[in-house]
């Protein structure tokens, strides 16, 4: 079932609406602004514009009372076709307008917009009939950046005024606040804080992580190797780095070099890898195979290198060098609906446990692709029926999908309402078809394998990221780098703590012990801050009756605890991975 997203088209024209307001409100405070370009982003819009003047946010206010006198006028937003030439003409006094409208071909016809009549602009639309129909809806000038015309360093800067927007001011209001949340949760911050990962000068985007950090990876890790044990995956280890002429049979090195790290080894051109699977088609072609060896399901979690731009990095979520959680699977057109459904039911298992709501996209064939019309119509037609099999729920993303084949993208939510995209399946043809691989069939034939390309994670940095937001650093127990940690009501209690934590070391929990001469209300405000799941105080009371009293996460405080009762409790709190 495809989801129409027909509220987000009215939200998209709504905010490409309010940016020209924005535009004709400063071209009216600033007379000699020249107008870029301003197109609606996902929440909200901005505007590029090129003024000597610098906008700060003490004029944030006025800017937004003049767009809202402009929106109570009721003014009409009136579609007008010109010629190139008139175009020109209407726009001689602004180099921007006046480029854009050169690249268009001669003979061209060119849309322009009123706002009311003594404000036009050059766009394609579409906008709602009238400024009247943007009343209700909440706008926020929330910053003013540097942005070059086009993206291009080589061009001038520009300024661009970036507004929240949404159909309701609550809608505005919950957003704000969302944000505001997510300050909180940002888990650059909270690595820092919580001792997980860190990101030197000396290696933009390439994380190094700390032993708490170490601690989640391995976990994930480990719990990765389980699932896909169970589920008949074998895993596999390929080189970081292979010859140019891998890359040049896989199509990387024509579609992705610009973001490959390249050398030269004995006079031959190698590049570091930027994703698994050229080294998982070979290691299939290493051997012959059958129709009765697949489905070969191979899991690699590979080391990857991509070269991105310094301006994307962001933390653990945008990187330099990362694990991808990859599998690849090679199978007999036959079975690719059924493995299509195993790995959605392997993804739903995941993201459950980390108590994730997700939803799923099918991108299609992008302008950049390599193989036939008819491969890539089987290809899309065959994870859409395998989606409408299984009864998800699904939104069309057309043009978004791989160079070698379409995907399915899984988007997940998190706690405060945010959106982040982890797994992703991609059906590929393509491949199979470049290194020439095999299987013999059950007719004694030579046949073409199909290939699924598929993650779960996403990566383990991009998926750590979004669980150290998604929790806010308080990971549950299963998880938590350090699980328990004992506190010593007094200096005389230090060996009944050390006691108590040793037992549970030697149980294999994670648990620390603090006997320093400090108030143990120091003590526990600093195991708070360090997101420990649960605390153990003793004192002489506890001591003298071999108890233990604990303080947990949401208020919990319990005393007179038997030690062996609260270690059964958190075996079944691990073992059920609770959140």
């Amino acid at each position: 079932m495809e989801i129409k997203k027909m509220e987000d088209k009215e939200l998209e024209k709504a905010r490409h609406s309010l940016a020209h307001v924005l535009a004709k409100a400063l071209v009216q405070l600033y007379p000699s602004t020249k107008l870029t370009i301003g197109p609606a982003i996902e929440d909200g819009f901005y505007y590029d514009i090129d003024l000597d003047h610098s906008i700060t946010p003490d004029e944030f206010k006025a800017i937004e009372k003049k767009m809202q006198e402009i929106i109570n006028r009721g003014e009409e937003f009136r579609r007008e076709v010109v010629s190139k030439e008139k175009a020109l003409k209407l726009f001689a006094g602004n180099e921007y307008k006046t480029e854009i409208i050169n690249e268009l071909p001669d003979g061209e016809e060119v849309s322009i917009y009123y706002t009311g009549d003594d404000f036009f602009d050059l766009c394609r639309g579409p906008h709602v009939d009238s400024t009247r129909r943007l009343q209700n809806y909440g706008f926020k000038i929330h910053s003013v950046n540097g942005a070059y015309w086009r993206g291009d360093e080589k061009n001038k800067m520009l300024q661009r005024v970036y507004c929240y927007a949404f159909k309701t001011k609550k809608e505005l209001a919950d957003h704000i606040a969302m944000l505001e949340e997510a300050k909180k949760r940002d888990h650059r911050k909270l690595g820092r804080e919580l001792k997980l990962f860190m990101i030197s000068p000396e290696g933009p985007g390439f994380p190094f992580y700390l032993p708490n950090g170490m601690i989640v990876k391995n976990i994930l890790t480990d719990y990765w190797r389980e699932i896909h044990r169970k589920a008949g995956y074998k895993e596999i280890q390929t080189p970081i780095m292979l010859s140019r002429h891998l890359w040049e049979t896989s199509g990387h090195w024509d579609h992705y070099k610009a973001n490959m790290y390249t050398t030269v080894i004995d006079e031959t051109d190698f590049a570091i890898k930027p994703m698994n699977c050229p080294g998982g088609v070979l290691v299939y072609k290493s051997e012959p195979h059958s129709y009765r060896d697949l489905p070969l399901r191979l899991g690699e979690l590979g080391l990857v290198h991509r070269h991105e731009k310094s301006g994307e990095l962001g933390g653990l979520l945008r990187v330099r060098s990362f694990t991808q959680d990859d599998a690849h699977i090679f199978m007999t057109p036959a079975q690719i609906k059924d493995e299509i459904k195993n790995v959605v039911a392997l993804i739903d298992e995941v993201y459950s446990v980390f108590n994730f709501n997700y939803h799923v996209e099918l991108s299609t064939r992008p302008e950049n692709s390599i193989g036939s019309d008819e491969d890539w119509e089987v290809a899309t037609q065959g994870l859409k029926d395998a989606l409408d099999e299984i009864g998800k729920d699904y939104v069309i993303n057309e043009g978004d999908g791989a160079f070698y084949g379409p995907k399915i993208d899984f988007h997940l939510t998190d706690a405060i309402g945010r959106t982040w995209q982890c797994g992703t399946i991609q059906l590929d043809f393509q491949l199979p078809q470049r290194f020439d691989l095999e299987y013999t069939g059950d007719d004694g034939e030579k046949h073409r394998p199909i290939m699924i390309h598929r993650v779960i994670y996403g990566s383990i940095e991009r998926m750590m990221g979004v669980l150290i937001e998604h929790f806010a650093g308080a990971f549950p127990l299963w998880l938590a780098p350090e699980q328990v940690r004992v506190l010593a009501l007094t200096e005389r209690n230090n060996d009944y703590a050390e006691q108590i934590r040793n037992q549970l070391f030697d149980l294999g929990f994670r648990a620390e012990v603090d006997t320093r001469n400090e108030k143990i209300g120091y003590k526990i405000r600093e195991a708070l801050s360090m997101k420990v799941p649960y605390l153990i105080i003793v004192g002489d009371e506890e001591e003298q009756n071999k108890t233990i009293s604990i303080r947990g996460r949401g208020n919990e405080n319990k005393s007179g605890l038997i030690l062996q009762d609260f270690i059964e409790r958190l075996k079944n709190e691990i073992n059920s991975k609770k959140i």
